[in-house]
């Protein structure tokens, strides 16, 4: 089965910096549809600009939720992977991986490589929500009710009568009130305290 196919050509732009230690830095400045080549080419633009031709962006059924996430965001996105490389005998910013999948792009940076992005372009978007609709459907969100993960399976109504774990419930009715403690007998009063012996010596003068 062939994966779907979209050519696009990456523009990278040289610019230069005033700084003691690095001169000038490259950096992604556009991902454009392009009619297609049949390898990959690069043209100096004039202006410090390089347009790259022969890359394509397919399409995985493994990596739909990762268009999903793109194409749902506010901004939707086009990555693309580049390194440092000679070419022609001069060292420029030369792309390698074009893709529209968040996952993939993550997985490319996790990798330390130099991964950038620029604005989705239309063209590619509208190409892409079709085969979105038919490969991918986004699972429902799970609700989830306050304290549910506190409370497990008790049925709704429980939670507000159990005490949480570890804890005790009190109760005042088993408490003795005023009135119950004076009804108890007299034998369970506390005796009274004998009192010191008294010396005759003393009390006879």
């Amino acid at each position: 089965m062939s994966k779907p196919l979209f050519e696009v050509s990456v523009v990278m732009r040289r610019v230069q910096l005033v700084n003691r230690w690095v001169s000038e830095k490259w950096e992604l400045a556009a991902v454009e549809p392009d009619v297609g080549a049949a390898t990959i080419s690069c043209v100096a633009l004039g202006n410090d600009h390089w347009r790259w031709q022969g890359f394509t962006l397919d399409l995985h059924p493994s990596e739909a939720e990762g268009y999903y996430l793109n194409l749902s965001a506010p901004e939707p996105r086009v990555f693309v992977m580049w390194r440092l490389e000679e070419w022609n005998g001069i060292e420029t910013a030369r792309p390698w991986v074009t893709t529209a999948s968040y996952h993939e792009a993550a997985r490319m940076m996790d990798g330390g490589e130099t991964v950038e992005s620029v604005q989705l372009p239309a063209a590619i978007r509208e190409w892409i929500e079709p085969w979105l609709a038919l490969h991918y459907k986004p699972e429902p969100r799970k609700k989830h009710r306050r304290n549910q993960d506190f409370w497990g399976d008790k049925p709704a109504g429980a939670a507000g009568n159990a005490a949480p774990t570890g804890q005790v419930e009190r109760n005042d009715a088993h408490q003795p009130t005023n009135s119950a403690r004076s009804a108890e007998p007299a034998d369970h009063q506390s005796p009274p305290q004998s009192q010191p012996p008294v010396d005759a010596d003393r009390t006879s003068q």
